[in-house]
């Protein structure tokens, strides 16, 4: 388990940024926060430092958005998806890339669909500081 705090969208950038050299293509990531909690910004710096240039948002409406960089980015966004069974028939698993890195908003409505070496991300958010924490965990740390 490890923790890292952020007090502006610069340092979620770099840290996200600091992650991507520490983690492996295929690498799937379950991002868990409130809305606001920063979520989309943490993918905007995995975007950055794949050198993607394209504006990053969230993909409540269109479900997924992929991108090309030095790995693919796959960005997803479940909020919309009452659970499981709607996400499977998103066809989940063929953004599971072996290639690239995947990066899930709202993972907990995937619930038994991802697989269990996922990296969770949890972060919270001070609402009096605007500091947001990131917990980083595998299911096998908790």
């Amino acid at each position: 388990m490890r923790t890292v705090e952020t007090n502006t969208p610069e340092e979620t950038w770099a840290f996200a940024s600091e992650l991507l050299a520490d983690i492996a293509p295929g690498t799937i990531m379950a991002l868990h926060g409130d809305l606001g909690a920063g979520k989309t910004c943490f993918v905007q710096g995995l975007a950055r430092a794949l050198g993607i240039n394209e504006p990053i948002t969230s993909p409540t409406y269109t479900l997924v958005c992929n991108y090309s960089g030095t790995l693919p980015l796959h960005h997803l966004d479940l909020y919309r998806l009452g659970g499981p069974d709607e996400v499977l028939g998103l066809g989940i698993e063929e953004y599971f890339d072996p290639t690239g890195i995947t990066a899930i908003e709202w993972a907990e409505r995937a619930e038994g669909l991802l697989p269990r070496d996922l990296l969770h991300i949890k972060i919270e958010v001070d609402d009096q500081t605007g500091k947001r924490t990131f917990t980083l965990f595998k299911e096998n740390e908790i």
